[in-house]
């Protein structure tokens, strides 16, 4: 299919105008991002209960759950390094259609399946589809960020307002799926599928088929360099650890809800009180960050916040509240992680360009995202094992703390 060459292809490709004072994004940025509120209100719709399932209705062991979770962010996180290789190649138009289809077939199977090897396949295809449209997407959002800056506005500005309709996204998605999850958790799935049928829609008939300075590259040539990039590869375990951190929003958080509430319906409204916070503070605190932190000292600072997160549980752990008192370290964890998130995320899509090799921005951004993923796959079948293991209420979650604490160090020093 050929992208309309009518007025609202000519409209997307347009840069940035500057109206009253203020610089305003361009109208491919605007799809981008809007691009991403789609996504996560499709993804989070079913993510969040993800854990549940597999262990109360397929019968998986807490392992064998850590594993598939981790499977699935690794089946996502690391392979973008396929999928921003490929958008480097043949565009993100291609890229971004081919991830939405494979979304929608990887949540109609989940939906259905009911054994363990069925799981898994539905839930790898559900990560690759991402492994394609997500580092199109975010490799054009930081590409379009800089044409910003140079327009005098703030590249770290846009992706934290990419970060914010993310966020959006994850704020609406666990409400939609709570609600359905009243019916079946095949629902939910199907809900999602559904989502990504209208994001397919509007991206085959919007997106452009090329846009003015993105030059295509071949494939091979650029994994020697990247291979050798100390400072990039010192950021992407920095991020790896501050995800495997993320990724306890859906393993060790939801048991520390079970435990305390009895049940695990407080845990949608911990997910929105996170997304309600980066939509409301996320600007807010890049601008006051931006205006005193440099990119290394911000991410120092969020990977400190992330650890203060954990180590509120671990404090709180011994005494075994139960309740609503029991339910506010949780919540003290959320707010702390979140914001971390806030400051860590944007700051490390805005440090990839400066660090990638010309023309492969595609690529360096997936492989920012491959690295994390593969310490993610390791370390969340790591993190199940000391959740299950028995030792004293505090020290998993003093471990969990150790690591984005100890990413502090990895950090490039310029």
């Amino acid at each position: 299919m050929t992208a309309p060459t009518t007025a609202p292809t000519n409209a997307l490709t347009a840069g940035p105008r500057q109206v009253s004072g203020r610089h305003r994004l361009s109208p491919l940025l605007r799809l981008l991002i809007l691009t991403q509120l789609a996504f996560n209100i499709g993804f989070f719709a079913v993510l969040p209960f993800l854990s549940a399932h597999l262990g109360q209705a397929v019968g998986m062991a807490g392992w064998l759950v850590g594993f598939v979770l981790g499977l699935r962010t690794f089946s996502q996180q690391g392979l973008f390094v396929v999928g921003g290789a490929l958008a480097d190649r043949y565009g993100i138009r291609p890229v971004v259609l081919a991830g939405c289809v494979l979304r929608i077939g990887g949540f109609a199977w989940l939906g259905y399946a009911a054994q363990t090897w069925s799981v898994i396949c539905a839930v790898l295809l559900i990560g690759f589809a991402a492994a394609l449209f997500s580092p199109a997407v975010e490799s054009e959002v930081a590409r379009q960020a800089i044409v910003h800056e140079e327009h005098g506005g703030s590249r770290t500005r846009v992706l934290a307002l990419f970060t914010v309709a993310g966020q959006a996204g994850a704020f609406v998605g666990p409400l939609i799926g709570a609600l359905l999850l009243s019916v079946d958790f095949r629902t939910v799935c199907l809900a999602g599928a559904g989502i990504f049928v209208l994001v397919l829609a509007g991206h085959a008939w919007l997106l452009p088929q090329h846009i003015p300075g993105r030059e295509r590259v071949h494939l091979r040539g650029g994994m020697g360099p990247l291979l050798r990039n100390r400072r990039f590869l010192a950021l992407c375990c920095a991020y790896g650890a501050y995800l495997l951190a993320y990724n306890q929003l859906y393993l060790a958080l939801p048991a520390e809800v079970e435990r305390a509430a009895g049940s695990q319906a407080p845990l949608a409204w911990l997910f929105a009180l996170s997304s309600l916070l980066v939509v409301t503070a996320q600007l807010p605190l890049t601008r006051w960050v931006g205006d005193r932190l440099d990119l290394r000292r911000s991410m120092v600072t969020g990977l400190l916040l992330i650890a203060a997160g954990f180590a509120v549980v671990a404090v709180a752990r011994p005494a075994g509240w139960t309740g609503t008192r029991g339910l506010l370290p949780a919540a003290g964890f959320v707010v702390l992680l979140t914001l971390g998130q806030m400051l860590v995320a944007p700051v490390a899509r805005a440090w990839v360009p400066d660090l990638a090799e010309e023309g492969r921005l595609g690529l360096y951004t997936g492989a920012l995202s491959s690295v994390s993923g593969l310490i993610v796959l390791v370390g969340s079948s790591a993190s199940g094992i000391l959740l299950d293991s028995g030792l004293p209420a505090a020290v998993p979650w003093l471990v969990l703390a150790a690591v984005p604490a100890a990413a502090v160090a990895l950090l490039p020093r310029r």
